[in-house]
Parts: structure tokens; sequence; C-alpha cells
């Protein structure tokens, strides 16, 4: 009997497709409820963290340099209070093989299919990640097929995902390229069914497992530079998998009191599936259009479980606009001689602003950076945001509105870190999981999940729930 291909077809059979291209059977960490087994879902990688490590040692991937920053941190001493202007490090990503940290996600993922005996790998992303997949399968010899959300209905492409099409293609991926709109999942699951290959999800266990390597270097690498741990790790934040690698490596390491801080470009107000708003955009991740509804909702995913749950580990979240991201990518280049990518310097950005308000004695590690070049420069965004009707000009960050205007800033002490609140975040989580699990009540098991995946107290969770009218049995 021939399957039913239509759109519902595909995606009633989704948790079926995943469990066959995972190779994970995601029911086993299941209560029936709310609450799963998260611990025993990332221990069931199968991969210590050694072991990770020398798969990433194998293909190159990994022991990154950490750089300090010390023309940037004597600019922000310039412009702060006497005895403010912490210490910058960038650990740079960029010196993975296909140019960002998410090669360290890619190793794990495709070692796995290989190690399975997947004849090819399949990634649905407009991002990094589809070349880091693309190049890992090309050192072990295995097909890939990378899809993106690229075009708006006009067939116009923005230059930063053109750009990773261009890497993709050139590790011998073949590139399936999408216009804005639900299809995207709907063609990856039929991709996987068809051709049986594996799902190297950026969500999956083994690609947040690939992560916490990056969080382990950081600490391992300032105990030897500085004698210390680091007092903030700045991470940019999309999906959330970034954020959650980087942490349970810090954890792993014993840097415990270390602060774990995302940053993403506030692009409020626009549609990230708005076939209007795609192209009016600068930044197509880190920014919080991924940032928010990953944290609020991470099992929106590709996974049936999200391995990547960044309200569990994040002590704080800030915003900072497209402008002051491209100022920092020049002055990045300008006064270190670093030219990279915008997704690492996101997170630079919010680095920046935050050490104006820390101790000269006090240390911020931003954990990545990005590759640059083609698309990716600030040159091209720019032109293509002029073409889309986006006014670019110097004045105030704080009056930039994302889709109508980029506005540089006319001088970097205007650069800020706008803070989110973290329990509105939390309450919203709640929220999304009573609707979507569609609960009326909930057990002890639950409430204690709760607070452990919003790093929040049960007496906080059992507060959001009253209010909700949910009982607790």
């Amino acid at each position: 009997m021939s399957r039913d291909m239509s759109y519902a077809g595909v995606i009633s059979r989704k948790n079926e497709i995943m469990k066959k291209t995972v190779g994970m059977d995601y029911g086993i960490f299941e209560s029936g409820s709310i609450a799963f087994d998260y611990e025993r879902m990332m221990r069931e990688t199968g991969y210590s963290l050694s072991e990770i490590q020398e798969i990433q040692r194998s293909v190159g991937v990994g022991n990154t340099p950490l750089i300090e920053l010390k023309n940037l941190t004597a600019l922000v001493r310039k412009i702060s209070p006497k005895g403010k202007g912490a210490r910058i490090f960038i650990k740079d990503e960029s010196c993975n093989p296909s140019g960002s940290f998410k090669d360290r996600r890619a190793a794990v993922s495709v070692y796995h299919a290989e190690k399975l005996g997947y004849k090819g790998v399949a990634a649905a992303t407009s991002g990094n990640y589809g070349a880091a997949v693309a190049s890992q399968a090309a050192m072990r010899n295995l097909k890939c097929i990378i899809l993106q959300e690229c075009y708006d209905s006009r067939k116009v492409g923005q230059p930063e995902i053109l750009e990773k099409q261009r890497k993709c293609e050139c590790y011998g991926a073949e590139v399936v390229q999408l216009s804005v709109g639900p299809e995207l999942f709907y063609t990856f699951l039929k991709t996987l069914e068809e051709t049986g290959y594996f799902n190297a999800s950026l969500y999956s266990t083994f690609g947040i497992a690939g992560v916490e390597t990056l969080g382990y270097e950081v600490a391992i690498q300032c105990r030897e530079m500085i004698g210390k741990d680091p007092d903030v790790v700045l991470i940019t934040h999309a999906g959330g998998g970034n954020v959650t690698g980087t942490a349970r490596g810090l954890i792993k390491a014993g840097a415990i009191n270390t602060k774990v801080v995302g940053a993403s470009v506030d692009l409020s107000g626009l549609h990230m599936a708005s076939d209007y708003d795609f192209n009016r955009k600068s930044f197509t991740t880190g920014h919080t259009g991924f940032g928010i509804p990953f944290a609020t909702w991470p099992d929106r995913s590709d996974v049936p479980r999200n391995a990547a749950r960044p309200l569990r580990y994040l002590d704080k979240y800030v915003t900072i606009k497209q402008g002051e991201v491209f100022y920092i990518t020049e002055a990045l280049a300008q006064l270190e001689g670093l030219e990279r990518g915008p997704a690492g310097n996101t997170s630079l950005t919010a680095a920046f602003a935050l050490a104006m308000e820390m101790d000269e004695d006090e240390v911020i590690v931003v954990q990545e950076t990005e590759y640059t070049g083609a698309g990716k420069h600030p040159l091209p965004q720019l032109s293509f945001a002029k073409q889309n009707g986006v006014e670019v000009k110097f004045g105030n960050p704080d009056e930039e509105i994302a889709g109508k205007n980029i506005i540089l800033p006319q001088h970097p002490s205007m650069i800020k870190a706008r803070e989110m609140d973290l329990n509105k975040m939390r309450k919203s989580y709640v929220k999304n999981c009573i609707e979507n699990t569609k609960v009326q009540s909930v057990s002890m098991k639950d409430v204690e999940f709760l607070s452990e995946d919003t790093k929040s107290s049960v007496e906080n969770i059992k507060e959001i729930l009253t209010d909700m009218g949910i009982s607790i049995v």
C-alpha cells in the first residue's frame, strides 16, 4: 500500500520517521504527562565527555584558541566609570574545519550515523550547521542533504543564507532550497523517509553533547591563562543548543559559579514565517525570532524531545540591536585584526556592553566566533537591507525598529545589553507545557521537572500553576 504523502499524512508519521532516523526511542523517557527524564536522555547518547573529545579530535574539531581582546577591553575602560571594564576574551571557533562551533555538534551526529551504518545524513538548517554537517559527512564519505529556508515568494534569497548554500555545496552536499513557510519541516520529513538517511538534528542529544566540550575547554583554558574560572560566559542564543551544551560543559568542568548569559539580536515586531518580513531582517540566526520561541517551548523542534533546553541554564538573557552588532563587527576587525561573522559577534556586542558595568578584575568569555565572507559580511548585509527598503543610518540604537531601520551607534558608549524578563519567559514555558500536553492537573513529579527545566524554585512553579487554575495531585 502506498503511503499518504500529503502534508497531513507525512506530519502524522513524524514520530515514526524520527524514531527510525535518529536511532532513539524517545518514548522510554516519557512519564505520560509533562515530565520526562532529561538526564537519562542525555546519557543515552552513549558517549562520555572524553569519548566525544576523541571523536572531535580525530576530525580536527575543538581545542580552539582562547584570545584576550586587549584593545576592545581598553576601549571599554576608556568609556566606563573608573574601576569598571571587565577583560574580554573570545573562544575562536572559526578555527574549526567549516568555520564555526557547529562542527562540534555535527562531528558527534555524523560519527554516530556512520557507526550505525547509515548511508547518508540530512539536516534542515539555513545556518552554519549545514556546512558543518556537510564537512563532517565528506570526511566520513557519507552522502549529505541540507534543506534551507532561503527565499521569499519573489525567489529573493538572503545573502547570508546564499553564502551558506555555497559552503554546503563546496563540501559536496545536495542543497534543497525552499521558500519561507511550513513546507520546510514537511519536506525534511519526506526526505528522511524517502532516503532513510540519519537525522543529524541540531536538537538531538548527539548535537548538544557535542557542544559540551566547548564549555569544558573554556573553563580549563581560563584556569591555565588567568588562574580562575570566567565570571561570565556570553553565548549567542537562537535555538538553545549553544547555551545548553556550553553550560553543561562548564558544569562538567566544575565551573559552577560562572554566570551563563544568553544574547540575541532584537528582531521584535518581525514574524519569522512572514513572506514580507523574511528579507527585512539582517540576521538569520542568533535573534529573538528563534531565541524566545525556543526558550518558551523547546519541543517545537524536529525531534520529539529537544535536548536544547536553555531555561535550565540561563542566569540572564539580554538583547542587542542589529546596528550595534555591525558596529562591533567592524571594531573587532579594526582594533583586534580579527574579521569574524555575525553570530559570534552578537554575543561579543553584549559582552562589550556588560563589560562596562563589571569590575576590571572580572572576566567575560565570548564562547564562539564564526567565519565570515561573501554574504555574511556587513557590507552585503547592509546593501541588501537598503534594497528591501530598510533605512541605514548613524544615531541612537534605542530608536532602531527591526524591519524599518538599522541604526549604527554614533559612539560606542551607546551600545547596550537590554535585559529580558526570565520570570516572564518561565511563565510562558509552563503555560505552553500545559497547553501542549492538554493536562488538567499535574503531579509533584511534573512540578519538580518544571522547576529543573526553568531553573526556578518548586514554590515558584506551584504559584504559576495555581494562577493558571491547574491543580497538583
